[in-house]
């Protein structure tokens, strides 16, 4: 299904959807992942940028949870997907930086709201990772670019869209089931320096 997290209408045909699918069982895990990355120095900052990336990343996250609350089980597991870039002062970076810190803050506030149904919620905060977005952000110079993000990552290298997966699994698993408001960093260590 295709689809925009900032227009309630389309998330309404998404949850219809799940729900005529689902057979009443609920949703045990969602995942809150789209993001919207545009980069824009203060000066440069329009109004239509910043619309894009509060619109996706943060009305679209807000509401894309909303929406699921009435099919979430209790106990169930949301995760939203921060970023690292909600920690530093990269330049151009201020307006997604701002937005992603503001997903960190409603792990935590959710997690408090949702505690009585036994819904965990928590954050993952990815590093620079080789993906699509990235190829996007670097477009023209890729391999020199992705070798200049690397050599700023305490591991040396850029992180794989597996291993963000393998964190948000952790997330959603039992083996979490003591992790809530959390936000874990999947980063090579990026926040540390």
């Amino acid at each position: 299904m295709v689809g925009d997290i900032s227009n309630l209408a389309d998330l309404d045909r998404l949850y219809d959807a799940v729900r005529g699918r689902g057979r009443g069982r609920g949703l045990d895990v969602l995942f809150a992942n789209a993001a919207a990355a545009s980069f824009a120095t203060l000066e440069e900052v329009t109004e239509e940028h910043f619309d894009e990336t509060f619109g996706v990343n943060v009305r679209g996250t807000l509401f894309t949870v909303q929406k699921a609350l009435p099919l979430l089980n209790d106990g169930a597991s949301v995760i939203l997907n921060s970023s690292v870039r909600a920690d530093d002062g990269v330049e151009a970076f201020g307006t997604y930086a701002a937005s992603k810190a503001a997903i960190r803050s409603f792990a935590r506030t959710w997690a408090n709201e949702l505690k009585g149904r036994g819904i965990r919620v928590n954050a993952v905060s990815p590093g620079t990772i080789d993906a699509p977005g990235l190829d996007a952000v670097v477009a023209g110079d890729t391999p020199l670019t992705k070798s200049r993000f690397a050599a700023g990552v305490p591991l040396g290298r850029i992180g794989r869209s597996d291993e963000v997966a393998d964190a948000v699994a952790f997330l959603a698993s039992e083996r979490s089931s003591f992790v809530l408001g959390a936000n874990l960093y999947v980063d090579g260590g990026e926040n540390q320096f």
